[in-house]
């Protein structure tokens, strides 16, 4: 029996090995530190040259501030930092990294090698680190202004993590995707990304300009999404919420195109993602998934950065605070969707300047049509009856058709004026911008459920009683909470009487709810008010139950309309939120520009 060696400090080359668990896990993680050390140094265009998908070389050079000569070897000591000096100041981090456990712990893993030209030096030097640990002797190197990181051979000494490193492939996507994620957030910097000699990514610096700025969205996450997201920026207080959704319609199967950054910085957090599921809740499908690259910006102090080695997470000072923002916030643009734009692109001028609000209206009512929607007056009923088609028995010799009325004009509503209808299922309309298609029964769905919303959220509840109580068994801190909720609940239409210490009794619901499954909407009400301290499971249910409704009560398809009640129905989804999508998150209209138009039929070449 081998005796007890006792309590003994490990050697700082161990040390550093045991803290690179923490912050080098593959490649991708190496980068992402190297990345955000090159962004806190101030860089404007960064290079990444990677080989073997990031196992065999890394390298990552920018034009940032540099080191200076003397500082080189402490830069590559364990805590080591230029980002903190006192408690205060890790109370309101404001930069990406701050540990200063980065490079020594990538350099206890790896053959590092470090060259930088600080400020106002006329030449660059270099060290690197030996494979026992120790540094090499500082020596002049050739190199601009800025610093270059670079990383031979990961894990070469620690086979045992070597081993679950993937394949080349496999590896560099994960590396490619931290680059891309760092890419959306830092749109003033330029970044090129090369893998075994090829370029992958070449991102120009776009921070003013909307062109660049919708060609780095299109480069980094697909062509299109420039032109289908809906621009975001909201303020309260402290909080500023800016960025891009994706319309509802061009959701996602999977959640691979979700990116929020706090203060700059890319995290995963289960209360950011809660907000932003309910904000979707009703204008997406349950198995579909939104697609977003927001940015939230808020004081240092309100968040704290330093709860995971790898700053993936962090803790908001007042959670509740930041959640209920981001969830009114995207729930008021998701509502105005793409009309309350002026239908402008997302990105076609400067963020700072994009107007987002509800159309102006510009017509006045003046009757109700077979469809419950009101009949403008004005352009619409003045050119209405010229632009019906003739019928086959008019005459050749008939009146002419009356001309089309000013698509250009300002009182020109955005959605424009009804052409024609076709097939029974699609209405044409023609607006400045070209030409507007509409799914009419969608349509009518997505108005007549926003009404029915209204009605109930201006407190038209009927509650209905159970004639025998339904019993439901629950833990007591579970009771607890439900009772703490109980007028809340009564407000929503459900009485539920707690009975004892673990047993409720269901005596009254919403009438609208009185076929669903009572004691799983309970259940479901105690999870949500268990993880996230409130719960919007029977308003879902309610909305579930009134969109059946409005699909049942809207018009059916080959129902023919008359032009009136086609620019009715434009007026209304001009006026109603979330007009760009159904009930079950398919677009209800699309527009097809006249530059579109003229590719279709080779004008202008």
């Amino acid at each position: 029996m081998t005796a007890d060696p006792g309590i003994r400090v490990l050697p700082n080359h161990l040390i550093n090995q045991i803290a690179a668990g923490e912050v080098v896990e593959r490649p991708a993680s190496v980068v992402k530190e190297l990345l955000e050390n090159s962004l806190d140094a101030g860089c404007t265009r960064v290079e990444i040259d990677v080989e073997q998908g990031g196992i065999k070389r890394l390298r990552v050079r920018d034009d940032g501030r540099g080191i200076p000569p003397e500082q080189l070897a402490l830069a590559l000591s364990r805590h080591a930092t230029s980002k903190l000096s006192d408690l205060h100041d890790l109370d309101a981090v404001a930069t990406l990294g701050f540990r200063g456990e980065a490079l020594p712990s990538i350099a206890s893993v790896s053959r590092l090698t470090l060259i930088s030209r600080g400020p106002g030096e006329g030449t660059a030097h270099e060290v690197s680190v030996g494979t026992d640990g120790e540094l090499a002797p500082l020596r002049p190197a050739a190199h601009p202004p800025g610093t270059t990181v670079d990383v031979r051979d990961l894990f070469y000494n620690t086979p045992a993590r070597r081993k679950f490193l993937r394949t080349d492939k496999t590896e560099f996507g994960h590396l490619d995707q931290v680059v891309r994620r760092i890419a959306l957030v830092r749109r003033e910097v330029g970044f090129t990304l090369r893998h075994n000699g090829r370029t992958v990514l070449e991102l120009p610096a776009a921070s003013e300009d909307p062109a660049l700025v919708r060609g780095r969205l299109d480069a980094i996450l697909g062509a299109g999404f420039g032109e289908q997201a809906l621009w975001v920026d909201e303020q309260a207080v402290d909080l500023r919420l800016s960025g891009w959704v994706l319309r509802p319609a061009f959701s996602r199967g999977q959640p691979d195109q979700q990116f929020f950054y706090v203060n700059g910085r890319m995290v995963r957090d289960k209360l950011v993602t809660h907000a932003v599921r309910q904000a979707f809740s009703d204008v997406l499908h349950h198995s579909r998934h939104p697609a977003f690259v927001l940015f939230l910006a808020l004081p240092p102090r309100l968040v704290d950065v330093n709860v995971h080695p790898a700053k993936h997470e962090v803790r908001f000072r007042e959670g509740r605070q930041v959640h209920d923002f981001i969830y009114r916030g995207l729930q008021r643009r998701l509502a105005a969707g793409s009309l309350g734009s002026a239908m402008l692109p997302a990105v076609a001028a400067p963020v700072d300047d994009l107007p987002i609000g509800p159309p102006q209206e510009s017509f006045t009512p003046l009757r109700t049509g077979h469809l419950g929607l009101r009949v403008t007056e004005g352009s619409a009923a003045h050119y209405a009856a010229g632009l019906a088609f003739q019928r086959p028995e008019a005459s050749p010799a008939g009146p002419a058709a009356a001309p089309l009325p000013d698509t250009g004009a300002t009182d020109s509503p955005p959605l424009g004026f009804a052409l024609a209808q076709l097939n029974g299922v699609y209405l044409l309309a023609q607006n400045a911008q070209g030409l507007i298609i509409v799914d009419i029964h969608a349509a009518h769905e997505r108005i007549g459920y926003e009404r029915l919303k209204d009605a109930w959220g201006a407190g038209h509840i009927v509650r209905q009683p159970i004639l025998v109580p339904i019993s439901v068994q629950v833990s007591p801190r579970e009771a607890d909470l439900l009772e703490a909720q109980r007028e809340f609940l009564e407000r929503l239409g459900l009485v539920i009487d707690r009975l004892g210490p673990g047993t409720l009794a269901v005596r009254e619901v919403p009438a609208l709810l009185r076929d669903a499954d009572l004691e799983r909407l309970v259940r479901d009400l105690l999870s949500d008010l268990a993880v996230h301290g409130e719960s919007d499971r029977v308003t879902t249910a309610v909305n579930q139950v009134l969109s059946t409704m409005a699909c049942h009560g809207a018009v059916r398809a080959n129902r023919r309309l008359t032009l009136d009640e086609q620019n009715a129905l434009l007026r209304a989804m001009e006026r109603v939120e979330r007009a760009d999508q159904c009930n079950h998150g398919r677009p209800t209209w699309v527009q097809i520009g006249h530059s579109e138009l003229d590719r279709l039929f080779s004008r202008g070449r």
